[in-house]
């Protein structure tokens, strides 16, 4: 019977069980969302549950308790900053598993591990991504102006002869490429 046996062993000794779970909840603080097996994802998810309502209360024995437990210390301070003030007004359900399927590897049931948020907060990421997606955009914008400038520069200055590139046969501008080199399987081969 399995009374008062309330966890998981997930066939490891209470050692390397405690560093695994470790690293799941700091990943999950870090990233927001894993991907692991599922049941690795609900002994995480019961730890990770305990730690956000310890880092709701925001005292020092709290910031201490979860410092013991969580393996980067700019993680902790993410989640007493940004993360437990998303769980002010929430008593408990911090977490969603959602399965995706099974690992080709050895068909272990996989799943993400993600933290849940309002619809607000979505929203403002999705407007942050866009942003940094059109600023990126702008940039590389910016870096193409910047180098045809440069040659209009070259071409007056140098007369417009490019260097040759370094490595491989040098060709002439008429020539046609030559075939691209084959590569071969080495080994032994049967009938």
């Amino acid at each position: 019977m399995r009374h008062r046996k309330d966890h998981r062993k997930l066939s490891r000794t209470a050692s390397h069980r405690r560093a695994v779970l470790r690293n799941l909840v700091t990943a999950l603080f870090q990233y927001e969302r894993i991907e692991t097996t599922v049941e690795k994802a609900k002994e995480a998810r019961r730890l990770a549950e305990r730690l956000i309502t310890f880092a709701k209360r925001g005292d020092l024995a709290a910031r201490r308790h979860v410092a013991r437990f969580v393996m980067r210390p700019a993680v902790t301070a993410k989640l007493f900053a940004t993360i437990a003030p998303w769980y002010e007004e929430r008593h408990g359900g911090y977490t969603r598993i959602v399965r995706i399927g099974r690992r080709l590897g050895d068909g272990g049931e996989t799943g993400y591990l993600e933290l849940v948020k309002s619809a607000e907060q979505k929203e403002k990421e999705r407007k942050d991504r866009i942003a940094s997606a059109e600023a990126r955009e702008k940039a590389l914008k910016g870096g193409e102006k910047k180098r045809e400038k440069k040659a209009a520069e070259k071409g007056e200055e140098g007369g417009g002869e490019e260097k040759p590139r370094r490595g491989g046969r040098r060709r002439e501008e008429g020539s046609p490429a030559g075939p691209a080199k084959k590569r071969t399987r080495t080994g032994v081969k049967t009938g």
